[in-house]
């Protein structure tokens, strides 16, 4: 048994190997080799992408998570018109945020595809880069921020448990605007 295993990690190492030396082989086709397609249509979409982790999973639900839940929670109309607000307002500061930020990451790809790429132009770029994205991920986790003091104590918690989150979440919230 042992030299049947032993023979089979022998004819499979190769492949693991060159395997773990071409992590990145067949990226090089994307549009813009940074991001995949998916994260491009989520930042089309200003969906979250695990921006607001920090929130999420602290006890900051978010707000379009709470409508999905809307019925569950028992939200009131009142509550349901301040998170539908909420999440209005967030698409509208993380939609032209994310097409910023595919624009810059595909001026980025550009200047190295053409080989005009410059150390000036590398810190400009990725440092604009940095700050765009600093931004999309602070619009996320505030309207997380924001849903939080929209809902009760309870509704908090009924969200943890809602979203699976394993103890629920021990939170006290007031204003945080």
């Amino acid at each position: 048994m042992n030299r049947l295993l032993i023979l089979l990690l022998i004819a499979f190492a190769p492949a693991a190997l060159a395997q773990s030396q071409q992590p990145y082989a067949g990226l090089e086709g994307r549009s813009i080799k940074a991001l995949s397609e998916q994260q491009i249509a989520d930042l089309r979409a200003g969906r979250g992408m695990g921006l607001a982790l920090a929130a999420e999973l602290n006890g900051y639900p978010g707000p379009l998570h709470v409508l999905e839940f809307a019925n569950d929670l028992d939200l009131t109309s009142q509550q349901r018109a301040k998170v539908q607000e909420l999440f209005a307002a967030m698409k509208a500061e993380a939609l032209p945020l994310g097409e910023r930020l595919i624009a810059q990451e595909a001026e980025l790809d550009k200047a190295f595809a053409s080989k005009t790429i410059t150390a000036a132009m590398l810190a400009a770029s990725t440092q604009a880069i940095g700050a765009t994205h600093a931004a999309l991920r602070q619009a996320h986790l505030k309207y997380h921020l924001f849903t939080t003091d929209v809902l009760t104590p309870a509704q908090v918690q009924r969200y943890a448990e809602l979203r699976g989150y394993r103890g629920g979440v021990e939170h006290t919230h007031g204003p945080h605007r």
